[in-house]
């Protein structure tokens, strides 16, 4: 007992650390965000006839704020935010309908999808994509032998999306709708869903998506302009059009930082959905790839930590940095591939570099959490090794044996004991925090 006491205690001792790569692509983006931002907003800035650098100023106050918020989830252990999953999930709601409440719902060019929060508006979907990852990452966890068994398992998250999705569309926002739907697919997937079964939903849900994409005229002209913005190149194709102009006029190395003509009032939201644009017209082919080579480190490390939390039994963490893989994955794709004209346009961000208080403080949010599963998993790899480690050693003031040449069958006996002994303090300590629940 004593001796198990000690083991626990210098378990306890031992610390993780942040994965470096998480650290650097954090710290890289948030960079690029703040530089890009204060270059990008300045025609902005002159259109509404406020100072060069107001919107820099509040981007990098949203910053700060974001960064206090990723400092506090980094030092909160994972199994504290995973108990409190079935709140998070009601809260999600809540915001949703918030929208909605005349004091507290603001309403900006007929979308009524932010919070009021006086000197500043809050986008309530930016808290409900992270939100709704870690539900969803606690739910494969709690039902991960049922999930590829039964229907029930695999269609109640999806009923919870559809009615997140509901909510989204009625205010209305079908990007973040589809990037939900697509984060919900992929962590079903990921956690182990029956495929077979999975195809139902798709099959049936893709030509729903389709109707509700064509039901209004506005999205209809999104499409139709994206197919050939030249057409309308004053009209409905104006935001495209300019956005592509801005790409070719960068070409390879482009014009130099600050030195954008498209920013300056001939661009709409430069500073924000359309910033990728003026990054390849000041840094060419050469920034662009540059950035998207940030958003594939960023995707691929989260999908590498996820499956290393996986393989140690820590689902839960596992799958949710899945979710945020996904979430960072595909929005980026889809900001950029508006930018560079190969999808119709969609109001979703560029994470941590686009200018948006919500955005930038939840892109903080996530990436903390995801800086936490890497530390925990660190720290259960050390703990693993220093009870392996523990199993192998013969324990300290043992007595040596009469026969020092111990024979063959009597070796293995004791290499078994030893063994057996490890895995057990192995499982006794590790597994109760790493294993799925009953």
């Amino acid at each position: 007992m004593e001796n198990s006491a000690r083991q626990a205690t210098r378990l306890d001792a031992i610390h993780g650390r942040y994965d470096p790569w998480l650290l650097f692509v954090s710290a890289a983006l948030a960079c690029v965000g703040v530089v890009m931002v204060g270059s990008a907003s300045l025609g902005v800035a002159a259109t509404h006839a406020v100072d060069p650098f107001y919107f820099l100023t509040r981007h990098l106050i949203f910053l700060g704020i974001g960064l206090g918020l990723a400092f506090w989830l980094m030092r909160t252990e994972l199994k504290t935010i995973e108990q409190h999953n079935q709140w998070l999930l009601l809260v999600c709601v809540v915001l949703l309908l918030a929208v909605f409440v005349p004091v507290i719902g603001k309403q900006v060019n007929g979308a009524k999808r932010w919070i009021n929060l006086g000197p500043a508006s809050f986008q309530a979907v930016e808290a409900v994509k992270l939100m709704y990852i870690v539900w969803l990452a606690s739910y494969l966890k709690r039902f991960s032998e049922d999930i590829s068994a039964t229907w029930g398992a695999m269609l109640k998250p999806i009923g919870v999306a559809i009615v997140l999705v509901g909510l989204l569309l009625m205010q209305p926002d079908f990007g973040s709708s589809s990037l939900l739907l697509a984060i919900t697919a992929g962590m079903l997937v990921l956690g182990g869903v029956n495929m077979p079964r999975m195809f139902g939903p798709v099959l049936i849900g893709l030509p729903v998506l389709a109707v509700i994409a064509i039901a209004e005229p506005y999205r209809v002209v999104r499409l139709t302009s994206f197919l050939n913005p030249w057409v309308d190149p004053f009209g409905t194709g104006y935001q495209l059009t300019n956005a592509l102009m801005a790409v070719g006029r960068g070409e390879w190395t482009g014009v130099g930082l600050g030195a954008s003509v498209q920013k300056l009032s001939y661009l709409p939201e430069a500073h924000t959905d359309f910033i990728m644009a003026v990054i390849a017209e000041e840094f060419g082919f050469v920034g662009v790839c540059a950035v998207v080579g940030l958003y594939m480190l960023l995707s691929g490390r989260a999908l590498w930590i996820g499956l290393k939390c996986v393989e140690m039994r820590r689902h839960f963490s596992g799958y949710v940095a899945f979710g945020i893989a996904l979430w960072m994955g595909l929005q980026s794709f889809v900001s950029i591939g508006v930018n560079l004209g190969l999808l119709p346009t969609k109001g979703l961000t560029l994470p941590m570099i686009s200018y948006g208080g919500s955005s930038v403080v939840m892109s903080c949010a996530a990436l903390a959490v995801l800086l936490r599963v890497s530390y925990e998993l660190d720290r259960a790899q050390r703990q693993v090794a220093r009870l392996r480690g523990e199993a192998t050693q013969p324990a300290a003031g043992a007595p040596a044996t009469a026969n020092p040449i111990p024979s063959a069958a009597g070796a293995n006996s004791a290499r078994g004991s030893d063994a057996a002994r490890g895995t057990s303090r192995l499982r006794e300590r590790v597994e109760p925090t790493l294993g799925r629940s009953a």
